[in-house]
């Protein structure tokens, strides 16, 4: 059966690191789909389909979105073409939102498997304080965000630690996405 990959965590977590390596070791009947956000393609984030907020509304009233919602001032979308993947037997991975994990759950029901990467509040605050987009204030706040959100996790939501080396995590990805039956064979990540 197709599912949906929700990947949550907080800002500062590493899911466009996992998603990015993800990419890089994709099974065949595995996809990893961009997001659709109104924020500049050139802001040294993630690799998403930039868009303005006018070109955003014109998509969003034509249903073109599958899941969409706003944080922070941006907007971000899930494309419709995810549910034609999955429709084709893909097992589809997206960069999804915490606040919107319960939409998610409503749309897509038992082909969702919500992933959820957690990283200690330490090693959160020294990969923010490392970016230098948060001031020290906000970094707090989003700390404090991070360990509440944790409280609220569904309990089909499986847990991956992103403290240590990227390559681990990628593994333990793919040994979630085996035991849950969305690849149907080992894949090497040599």
């Amino acid at each position: 059966m197709a599912k949906l990959v929700y990947v949550v965590g907080a800002s500062g977590s590493g899911k466009d690191s996992l998603l990015d390596a993800l990419r890089e070791k994709t099974p065949p009947a595995l996809l990893v789909a961009h997001r659709y956000i109104t924020r500049p393609a050139h802001a040294g984030a993630e690799n998403h389909i930039a868009l303005s907020h006018s070109e955003f509304a014109l998509r969003q009233s034509r249903g073109l979105f599958a899941l969409d919602w706003q944080a922070h001032e941006t907007r971000y979308a899930l494309g419709i073409e995810i549910d034609l993947w999955m429709q084709q037997g893909f097992t589809v991975v997206v960069n999804g939102s915490r606040a919107h994990l319960p939409e998610a759950l409503a749309r897509y029901g038992d082909a969702l498997l919500p992933v959820y990467l957690h990283v200690s509040p330490e090693v959160l605050a020294e990969r923010l304080k490392a970016r230098a987009r948060e001031s020290s204030i906000e970094i707090e706040q989003r700390l404090r965000r991070a360990a509440e959100y944790q409280q609220g996790l569904p309990a089909t939501c499986r847990r991956l630690n992103n403290d240590g080396d990227l390559h681990d995590t990628l593994a333990n990805l793919m040994d979630v996405l085996q035991q849950a039956q969305c690849l149907a064979h080992r894949v090497s990540l040599a």
